[in-house]
């Protein structure tokens, strides 16, 4: 297992099209990186540049100390999964796993050996004859890293690989790729849109923003401390209540934030006088959209036995230490 190191990375395709404007990453070796945000913010492009299959218009890539800036994706030590499981019909699970071993002529000794172990890993013993056609899409895909697992890469690189998955299936997979994680130790940089995927697997989450880094570091440490109200309002589910006007100017900031779960609700009294706009029950909690006069609406998680009606007047009350604020565009002291 390598590290990776970006440094100073610029990504344009006209003077006028900057992708990434300029970047710095470390990427610990042996360590689950996810590469997260909205769309267009550059996650992809610059999972594509570590690969290879993008240029890179200025900066350097190292991997393993080694420069790969300007190397072909073969030469680089690196096996990507992608979206598409991209697996021959034609050909046996085996045969599909064992395809780039072939191609680079290995005895097939090593081939069968290879295969075997991968597929002990990703429990696929059973299914190493069938054709693709014969596998649910959770089966393709670890065909897919497989394939990727028996060329031994010193790094991995997934491209949103869950994405064409169903919910059922992604949350199976979030397991299975952790604990392959967990098996083989390996480099794994992984891109993905969907923060759930981001939070349950990651050591370290990278947030993008316009192709640069809003911050990075441990999962709950992003959650518990985010540095900008952009991370603040991406991580989370549902999102941080960010307020600017009135409620920030009497906290002494530019933008107030408290999450959903961290904001108590009541219907005697409280901080903020509201009236219950909409309300989410999801079983095992309850998500209310409470109006605070003409400020702004609220979001409040709290617990699935939780019985109001819409129209319904309540108050909020933010719990001590648990709110963040933020002015000039960085996180300042949490208020009380």
């Amino acid at each position: 297992m390598h590290d990776v190191v970006l440094t100073r990375i610029h990504k344009s395709y006209t003077h006028d099209v900057v992708i990434i404007p300029g970047l710095d990453l470390y990427i610990p070796a042996g360590s689950f990186t996810v590469l997260i945000g909205p769309s267009g913010c550059g996650k992809s492009t610059l999972l594509r540049m570590v690969a290879g299959l993008e240029s890179v218009t200025d900066g350097q890539i190292k991997i393993g100390g080694r420069d790969v800036t300007h190397l072909e994706p073969a030469d680089r030590g690196i096996a990507m999964v992608f979206q598409s499981y991209a697996l021959y019909p034609h050909m046996t699970v085996a045969e599909n796993i064992g395809f780039g071993l072939t191609i680079a002529k290995r005895p097939k000794a090593e081939i069968e050996l290879e295969v075997r172990k991968a597929a002990a890993i990703l429990q696929l013993e059973h299914l190493l004859e069938r054709k693709p056609k014969a596998l649910s899409g959770g089966q393709r895909q670890r065909v897919a890293i497989g394939r990727a697992i028996v060329r031994h890469p010193s790094v991995f690189l997934f491209d949103e690989p869950l994405s064409n998955l169903d919910a059922s299936l992604r949350g199976q997979m979030r397991v299975e790729l952790a604990e392959l994680h967990r098996k083989i130790g390996a480099t794994m940089i992984y891109v993905t849109h969907d923060q759930v995927e981001a939070m349950t697997m990651a050591d370290q989450i990278v947030v993008l923003n316009k192709g640069r880094v809003e911050q990075a570091g441990p999962p709950l440490e992003l959650y518990r401390t985010p540095q900008t109200p952009f991370v603040a309002g991406f991580l989370g589910a549902p999102n941080m209540n960010l307020m600017e006007g009135a409620i920030a100017r009497d906290m002494d900031c530019d933008t107030y934030g408290i999450r959903p779960e961290h904001l108590d609700i009541s219907i005697d009294q409280g901080r903020w006088p509201a009236t219950v706009k909409h309300i989410e029950h999801l079983g095992a909690d309850t998500v209310i959209y409470a109006q605070v006069s003409d400020v702004a609406t609220m979001t409040v998680r709290a617990g699935g036995d939780l019985a109001l009606d819409i129209g319904q007047r309540v108050f909020l009350t933010p719990r001590s230490g648990m709110a963040h604020r933020f002015k000039d565009g960085q996180r300042m002291a949490s208020h009380p």
